[in-house]
Formats: structure tokens, sequence, C-alpha cells
């Protein structure tokens, strides 16, 4: 397993190769371009497997990323997740072109194959998805999570169709793709709007990661049928999900973590998916709004001195989790619910802002740098960009691992191109 105090675990994301030999296998990849990885343990070269390595790769220490011996190849990426670099790969292996390359140049180590080599901060189209009032799954966004137009009509707010979309964004150079069902279901998820085939669509053309949020919890359907968190999640996974996020029902898993005096018993929709599929594929969705207090004593959760004070000069707020997709609040922190996913097994926290959500004033530095301080796995920053430097903004002021918009790129005001050129121009290790 990966070790090391700063090491966020699991590796996920997009990082470069050395190549220790040249074969036509990874011919197709440019030197410093990046592969798709997610893992918590890897291999390491050694003399014993010298004559097998084909790639190495550096995070916390060199590991092997791919071998090779004859006819024999295995990789430690993804390359059905690693876009046009990645269906090379596919098709040299299906062709046969896989032998050495004659005079290829020396080995090149992973350090020196770019000048911002390393893993890349990703960069993540997120789509808010629900049924309007027509029936029809739509693509929308909100301001504070109100998805409805101000006007008479009070119509959701329709941005596009969800699979046209994440081709778009695939297409513009997007690090991973997320969609959130936002519907308010009355049965079962799976049953209630047609997820399921947007997923299967979707990755027929869109090679990079897809995570799929929205009712993913123990549910009894109209029926009486019971179905559980981890029948939900295969389903899902079945039909091209890399990843499942689950909201409102961690929240109340925390809680009765917390009551139990932090313990597991295994049955937890966090724990059973994650004990089924790996910690990589359970991403936390957490819902937070600012909460601000005179002094730190006037509440149980982790508070942060804050620069911005409150309507009444408060000068340290805590960030109230909420439930039901911001309509309820509970009195458990962002800090708090963190720890405790990290414990029982989630791989990812994707962190929501409902104060900034939609405002365009750049993320909450505050709120992402006490939950990305707070844990050893990825945290993904979300909520409130409204132009390229505020991705740029985050990853120098915070340790998350990623950052995520919807609106700007669903209106055309920023194109993801547009962000990872600030970022690439402001050293910011990214994929381009």
């Amino acid at each position: 397993r990966f070790v090391g105090d700063d090491l966020v675990v699991p590796h996920v994301g997009w990082n470069t190769l050395g190549l220790a030999r040249h074969t036509g296998l990874l011919a197709d990849v440019p030197p410093g371009d990046r592969l798709y990885f997610v893992h918590s343990y890897r291999a390491v070269p050694e003399p014993a497997n010298e004559d097998w390595v084909l790639a190495t790769c550096d995070y916390g220490g060199e590991f092997i990323a791919a071998v090779q011996k004859g006819d024999v190849m295995a990789c430690q990426f993804h390359p059905e997740k690693s876009g046009e670099n990645g269906i090379g790969i596919f098709k040299n292996f299906l062709e046969g072109t896989t032998g050495e390359v004659p005079g290829a140049p020396a080995a090149v180590s992973a350090a020196a194959a770019a000048a911002d080599a390393g893993l890349a901060r990703r960069v993540i189209a997120c789509l808010d998805v629900r049924s309007n009032d027509n029936g029809d799954l739509v693509v929308t966004k909100g301001d504070s999570y109100d998805v409805r137009e101000k006007d008479e009509g009070g119509d959701v707010r329709n941005l596009g169709k969800p699979v046209e979309l994440a081709g778009r964004y695939f297409e513009q150079g997007a690090d991973e793709v997320a969609f959130l069902n936002i519907t308010g279901y009355r049965d079962l998820p799976l049953t209630d709007a047609p997820m399921l085939e947007v997923l299967r669509r979707t990755s027929e053309t869109v090679f990079v990661p897809l995570t799929v949020g929205g009712g993913i919890r123990d549910f009894t359907d109209s029926n009486g049928t019971k179905y559980t968190a981890l029948e939900v999640a295969a389903a899902y996974f079945a039909s091209g999900a890399d990843k499942i996020s689950i909201g409102s029902d961690a929240v109340y898993v925390a809680e009765a973590y917390y009551a139990a005096g932090r313990a597991k018993d295994g049955s937890t929709s966090v724990e059973t998916i994650s004990q089924r599929y790996g910690a990589q594929a359970v991403v936390i969705s957490i819902d937070p709004r600012r909460v601000y207090v005179n002094d730190p004593s006037e509440t149980k959760n982790k508070c942060v001195k804050t620069s911005r004070p409150g309507p009444n000069g408060e000068g340290f707020a805590w960030f109230q989790c909420t439930v039901m997709g911001g309509r309820e609040g509970r009195d458990i922190g962002a800090y708090e619910l963190a720890v405790a996913m990290e414990d029982l097994g989630a791989g990812e926290i994707l962190l929501n802002c409902i104060d900034e959500d939609g405002q365009g004033n750049g993320f909450d530095h505050e709120l992402v740098g006490l939950v990305s301080d707070a844990v050893k796995i990825p945290v993904i920053a979300s909520s409130g960009a409204g132009q390229p430097s505020h991705f740029t903004d985050v990853f120098n002021a915070t340790k998350c691992s990623a950052a995520l918009a919807a609106g700007i790129f669903h209106r055309d005001e920023v194109t993801i191109s547009q962000v990872k050129d600030h970022m690439k121009a402001n050293a910011i290790p990214t994929r381009v």
C-alpha cells in the first residue's frame, strides 16, 4: 500500500510515465502525456522483475505502471479511462503491434518525461441532472440549490441533454465527468429516472471516469420490495459508472457512527459498497452551509477562524452538513463527516458549498482547506467557480486534488481548455 505522511491515498488521477523499454504497446503515448490511475497498492521495480518492467510512474516513490514480456502485457493505469491515449493502447494491442521498437531512445524516467511531471490536479465537469415538469431528463443548474427559473412559469432550468454535454466536455479535455441526479425520488431510483440509459450511452463515447450520484441508499419500493444500497450501486456500475456518490445517507451513517462511539458494523451503504468495489469507487458528496459563532465553544463541531465575519461580526464559523438537497440542516459538520467517511472506507470527498453555489465568487478556501487538511483521501472542491483563476487559486491555497464546476461550462462562459491553460501557466500540474 502507498505510504507517506503527506500522501493522499488512493492514488487517483492522471500521472506521467517513465519508459524502461520502448515497445509498440505504448508507442502512441507522447512523452509527458498522462494516463489515468486509481489504486491504493503498487508493485515496485527490483532486480527480480526488471525484465518485465515496461513503464514506471512516480507517486511517493517509483512504482511499476506497465509490464510486458513477450505477448503478456498488463498495466496499473486504466487505458479504457485514459482518453485517446488509452484507445491507442488498445488499438496497438489488438493489432499486435506491440514488439520492441528498433533504434528507440534510452529509457526515460517519469520525472524527466515532462516539465510538470507527476500527478495532475483534476478538472471535473459536473452535470446536475433531474426530471423537468414534462418528465424529461435535463441538465440544470441552480443558485444555492434552487434550480427553477425566476419567471412566472418557474420551470426547471434546462441547460442541455446529459449525454451530449458529457461528450462535449470529454472532447474539451475534462479529466472526469460527474452526473448528480437531483430528482426527488418517489420510488426506487433505478425505475424513477432513466439514469442507467444515460450512463450506458455516455460510456460508449466518453473515455474518462464517470461518477453518478443520487438516491444511493437502502430502499423499499411501492410494492414493498426491499433493495440495498449495494444493489442500487451495482446497477449503476453495470451501466458504466466508475464511482458512485453518496449524499444524504452518508450524513445519517456518520451520525450513527459517532453515536456508537465510532464503532463499525460493516452494514452501512459506505462500508458495503467499499468492501465490494473498493474505496476508490465510493465518493461522499457533502452539502454544507456556514454557521457563524462568536466562539468555538458554542458548538461541538470543528470551527475555523474566518476572514469573512458573520452578519453580527462573528469571528468563527463551522460548516453544517445538510440532507434532502440542502433543505434540512443536521448537527454535524463537514469536518466531522469527512473524518467518519474516511474511517468507514470512502475513497474521495466531493465538497460542495451551498453558500457559494452559483455565485461565481470562487471556491470557499476556508472550507476546502479545513477538510483537505483533515483527511488523507482525495478532496474535490466544488461550488463557486466563475473564472479560470478560481481553479488555480484553490489548488494553490489548499491540498485539494481536484476542482469541479458546472454552470460556467454549461453556459459556455468558460471552457475547460481555458481553465487548464491558466493552471498550466501558473505551474499547476495539468493534463492537457
